[in-house]
């Protein structure tokens, strides 16, 4: 019996289901049998360009079915998917991809100008594939992608096999320091999302036992999030590996009316968005109007990577009280560590879960937390889990270790377990506040500020203070032009947990500066908060 890599699951996928349609983008569509011929004749362009097996290959693109094509090449070429922040500049591509070892790019010709600053630092690139958005010509130096895709690949084009030791890359932010290439064996990958999915797969690959499990008449699954990122790209392989279709976005901006209208036109069963950032604007334009749009086919709604408020859930379930959302908690280096399930009538504490049986939460010396004790204690995830960073021994030592004669993966983040089992996380360790000798996690303070009944955002910081070490700073959104006052909004701080966790300072702003996938930039929030305590800029606090 062979094992189980992602090239192998997708023929059998498209052999069972040629002609069901597997990629949707607007009047876009790429049925199954298209999707497998495009993807190796990408994968046999690749090899005659000099690539070997488990080069890398950068997908430096905005959604698209392009995106998940290039992937699914990768898979069949024996290659490694990376995953490539299409925010970054020069010099962040520069180390990304040195560091991730990159023979070759996949690109949207918007990105041919910031290509050109760069180019000749990355030496390793062996050819670029440019995907026509429309934006110019094909640069001189770069194959359109279209021409490889219709160039049909010869009998004999893949001189290796894949397997399950074969990689996938996933780079996560750089919130916690530089980029780093979180790498999975595909096995260990594809059989960790399905033992999460509550589907038991045979430890051999079993094709038989995979085509009991496509569906003749799958249903679609949109990722609104960007596909750049580890939650929205996973989500798709499990969707795909079932015969699923995978829908996307018109627009490369987040519009709420574009979410709605693809969910009526493709109706989409499932939906992944990131928290308040994609669902705020969705109630607030549903609240306008509901009748617009045919949303019976939305069963579930997945949520990660940021708070999801209770109050925005329920808002949700007002307008559709027939769909569950389910909170997801995890990193690129666990995929899901748990989740909670809010529907209709039924409420859940924000970032709290039913921990997994592989799933413990140990003191700094290597205890398990007493439930119901109220101690803290960083999570540490057994099981199926990365090989390590790419490149990083040494941050492959500070988060994978051996808890009790067992490899955990230790992504830094905090939590303390109820007596019934319910493990609550507080927030990750490298963004902690050291206030007067206290710690705060910036989510729990920001869980607070957003129950607030006059606020639609906020983040938390901590910026230098002589006297206490840090000082906790708010950065806050206003739900309208009458804004509560500092005053106020401390004081609700303070009636709902410890005094010393209140910001000192509030500024508000017109909105939360956010990355593409939802979470806060957290850079230009500390540049903004620094300029106003410098008086580079006037200060808005109230």
């Amino acid at each position: 019996m062979g094992s189980w890599n992602f090239s192998d699951i997708y023929a059998e996928v498209a052999r069972q289901i040629p002609d069901a349609v597997a990629l949707i983008q607007g009047d876009r569509k790429r049925i199954w049998r298209d999707l497998d011929r495009r993807a190796t004749s990408i994968a046999a362009c690749l090899v005659d360009a000099g690539l070997v097996r488990q080069d890398k290959v950068a997908q430096y693109l905005f959604n698209c079915v392009e995106y998940l094509e290039s992937t699914l090449a990768c898979f069949r070429g024996g290659f490694v998917p990376l995953n490539t922040n299409y925010r970054y500049g020069p010099d962040e591509l520069d180390y990304l991809w040195n560091n991730g070892d990159v023979a070759c790019v996949v690109f949207h010709g918007a990105f041919a100008a910031t290509i050109e600053a760069v180019r000749t630092r990355v030496s390793r690139v062996k050819r670029w594939l440019w995907v026509d958005d429309g934006s110019g010509p094909c640069p001189s130096w770069a194959v359109p992608y279209e021409l490889v895709a219709e160039t049909p690949a010869r009998a004999d084009w893949r001189p290796w096999p894949v397997s399950g030791d074969d990689v996938l890359l996933l780079y996560t932010g750089g919130t916690t320091g530089l980029p780093k290439g979180v790498a999975w064996r595909q096995e260990d990958l594809f059989l960790r999302l399905n033992t999460e999915n509550g589907d038991s797969f045979p430890e051999e690959a079993d094709m038989a036992f995979l085509a009991s499990k496509i569906s003749r008449n799958g249903r679609a699954h949109l990722s609104a999030g960007p596909l750049m990122h580890g939650a929205g790209l996973l989500t798709c392989f499990m969707t795909l590996s079932r015969g699923g279709a995978i829908s996307h976005l018109r627009e490369r901006g987040f519009k709420a009316e574009d979410l709605l209208d693809t969910i009526d036109r493709d109706q989409v069963a499932t939906l992944m968005w990131v928290g308040d950032a994609f669902a705020r604007p969705v109630l607030e334009t549903l609240d306008r109007g509901r009748d617009r749009w045919d949303l019976s086919s939305l069963r579930t709604i997945i949520s990660s990577g940021v708070v999801f408020s209770a109050e925005i859930k329920q808002g949700i379930l007002r307008h559709l009280p027939d769909v569950a959302i389910a909170d997801v908690f995890g990193s690129s280096e666990t995929m899901s560590l748990g989740r909670s399930i809010t529907a209709a009538g039924k409420s859940t504490r924000t970032a709290s879960f039913k921990a997994k049986s592989h799933t413990r939460v140990v003191t700094e010396d290597g205890r398990d937390v007493v439930p119901g004790s109220g101690e803290r204690g960083l999570l540490a995830i057994g099981g199926r889990q990365p090989i390590g960073y790419y490149n990083d021994p040494q941050k492959t030592a500070g988060t994978f270790r051996i808890i009790d004669g067992q490899r955990y993966v230790v992504p830094g983040d905090w939590a303390t377990v109820e007596t019934d089992g319910t493990v609550t996380l507080i927030g990750r360790g490298s963004e902690c506040i050291n206030t007067g000798g206290e710690k705060v996690f910036p989510e729990e303070v920001e869980i607070v500020l957003k129950a607030h009944p006059d606020l639609a955002d906020a983040v938390v910081i901590g910026v230098p203070d002589p006297r206490f070490g840090q000082s906790i700073v708010a950065m806050v959104e206003a739900r309208s032009a009458t804004r509560p006052g500092r005053d106020d909004i401390v004081e609700h701080v303070k009636s709902r947990i410890a005094a010393y966790k209140a910001p000192r300072q509030v500024h508000f702003v017109e909105a939360i500066p956010r990355l593409p996938n939802g979470k806060p930039d957290l850079r230009l929030i500390r540049d903004a908060v620094m300029a106003k305590q410098t008086g580079t800029e006037p200060a808005s606090a109230a």
